[in-house]
């Protein structure tokens, strides 16, 4: 008995449900991990106080994952503080529900209830990491992301021995979520921090700190990868181990050619992969970070020990690294100049060299009127401290931008961030006191919408108002960018962009803008959804350098944004 030709639609309907059986079967096999974020006691600098954490842990746990993985992370919310966490530096394609900044791409996760990330890798390769993305409470809220090459895939420099993770972080002694709520109450600068850590531990420079200092032993002759990320709150960091000579093999989880030095400098935000040979006499060395900072900053330095292993005498005073002074901007300069992106065959790059849509984006610190009743505020002139991006100070909404988006809601946001300053002047100006700089009538939540797969040029130009330049790291969700340009003064159209890389310009998703200049990144907007962008001082993300981008849909349902499994109450 032979079988009868099945007919057109029941083949179709046959072909539909294996095709839902393989989705189904393959979002069954997504690893899902559950994480609890709780206040949990810590001892630093001789108090206790408690934190908030995940898992109980400072810094928080790691996630290791390979190139192109999906996981997901159940949080649940059982602190006192409602949070949502960032996947910093995770593309996160067409799934912006899971991109985490509060009131942006969601309403924050309250105290008692949970909410499920779905972390989508693509070409990201190296060190990431996660963090809180809700007011300040990312100041202990934060941990690694270690995203290996594909199985069966290599590094493209030789496998190293180990690796170690390096988190450097800020401490404060006050409860941080009052600390920057007083500030915004006030209109004044938030207190700076009272120590920084290396791996939870501010080392024996600071109080009540000798014993618990973090050591990482090593064997002589071998290699280590030391997967650096720098989550410290309001500060740039230098970082060093003594005697030792640092390579730089990849940055923002994208690598680069190697960069050999004796020290680095990382932003906050900034992720890096650094080689170290242990190569020198069998000893112990300081591993040292301290901060490269502008204006208002935390002068302490933290410390950490290199120990080789095997049988020696240990020195009374191991040897210290001579770090750059804390404004010695050449310092800075001389190691970003050697940036450039490892261009391969195996890890190419695509930089536009064509452009559709050009920003020029002021970055200022500046001051909003008292908004105050019969009292006068503590920033400058008895006026708010902010900040702004084009003259635009960014206000926070109730409902989150994206939800507003797709759903359609009115008055939550207006599409009219400008593609340059409302006010033109002499940005880098010395000395420069005046500062009506922010236009008031302008504030609010303003966002700019790009077409699907435009090319993008953001020239970012920092300006000396109120004389509180510094360098800005500027860190955009959903998108690596390719530095193509940097340099000093101001940005003058018709001869900077002579001196753009457009060959081997470095993929990144943090870039600091430097002191008193500007720096150019391209990118194409070819992931649909919203995306924030703004400066990783979080000072000065608090005071309103923000903005964010609507990248509309592509043509198709693999270039349009995906639906939302969940969208979490406002």
């Amino acid at each position: 008995m032979g079988f009868k030709k099945m007919s057109a639609p029941l083949h179709m309907l046959g072909f539909l449900l294996l095709q839902m059986f393989l989705l189904c079967k393959a979002q069954t096999n997504i690893t899902t991990i559950d994480w609890v974020l709780e206040e949990t006691s810590y001892t630093r600098l001789c108090s206790t106080k408690k934190i908030l954490t995940v898992n109980g842990q400072f810094p928080g746990p790691a996630l290791h994952l390979h190139r192109g993985d999906t996981i997901k992370v159940n949080v649940h919310n059982h602190g006192t503080y409602n949070v949502t966490i960032h996947w910093h530096g995770v593309k996160q394609p067409r799934n912006p529900w899971s991109d985490g900044p509060e009131y942006v791409t969601q309403c924050p996760i309250q105290a008692g209830a949970n909410y499920t990330y779905e972390i989508i890798l693509s070409d990201e390769e190296g060190t990431l990491w996660w963090h809180a993305h809700s007011d300040w409470t990312r100041a202990t809220v934060h941990g690694p992301i270690f995203v290996y090459p594909p199985k069966g895939k290599e590094y493209p420099f030789a496998h190293p021995d180990a690796e170690i993770p390096i988190v450097l972080a800020s401490w404060f002694k006050g409860d941080v979520m009052q600390i920057i709520k007083e500030a915004l109450a006030t209109g004044a600068e938030p207190n700076k921090s009272d120590a920084f850590t290396i791996n939870g531990q501010p080392g024996d420079t600071q109080p009540c700190s000798n014993t618990s200092m973090f050591r990482t032993v090593v064997d002589h002759g071998k290699t280590y990868l030391l997967r650096i990320i720098n989550a410290v709150m309001n500060e740039e960091m230098f970082f060093m181990v003594a005697n030792h000579t640092l390579t730089v093999v990849g940055i923002d989880a994208a690598y680069v050619k190697p960069i050999l030095n004796n020290y680095i400098m990382i932003t906050p935000g900034q992720t890096m992969d650094v080689l170290i040979t242990a190569n020198q006499s069998s000893s112990h060395y300081y591993i040292a970070a301290r901060a490269f900072a502008g204006v208002v900053y935390s002068n302490a330095t933290t410390t950490a020990i290199l120990q080789y292993s095997g049988n020696y005498t240990p020195p009374s005073s191991p040897a210290f690294p001579n770090l750059p002074d804390y404004n010695n901007s050449l310092a800075v300069t001389s190691f970003v100049r050697h940036f450039r992106a490892l261009a391969t065959e195996d890890h190419p790059i695509d930089v536009p060299q064509s452009i559709q849509t050009r920003l020029f984006v002021t970055i200022s610190v500046n001051t909003l009127p008292c908004e105050r009743k019969n009292s006068t505020c503590s920033g400058p002139n008895g006026d708010m401290l902010s900040a702004s991006l084009n003259n635009i100070t960014f206000y926070t909404p109730e409902i989150d931008i994206l939800q507003a988006y797709y759903k359609s809601i009115k008055d939550v946001y207006k599409a009219d961030f400008p593609d340059n300053p409302q006010y033109v002047f002499n940005y880098t100006a010395d000395p420069m006191l005046s500062n009506n700089y922010t236009m008031s009538d302008l504030n609010g939540t303003r966002v700019r919408i790009l077409d699907y797969n435009s090319t993008v040029e953001i020239v970012f130009q920092g300006t000396n108002v109120l004389n509180a330049s510094e360098n800005h790291p500027m860190h955009l969700h959903g998108f690596s960018f390719y530095l193509v340009g940097y340099g000093f003064g101001n940005f003058d159209e018709n001869k900077s962009p002579s001196g753009y890389n457009l060959v081997d310009p470095p993929e990144l998703n943090t870039i600091g803008v430097p002191k008193n200049g500007w720096a150019t990144v391209r990118f194409k907007a070819n992931n649909p959804g919203v995306w924030f962008m703004h400066c990783h001082l979080d000072k000065h993300a608090s005071w309103g350098m923000d903005t964010a981008f609507i990248v509309k849909n592509g043509p198709t349902r693999d270039t349009s944004m995906r639906a939302p499994n969940y969208i979490n109450p406002c």
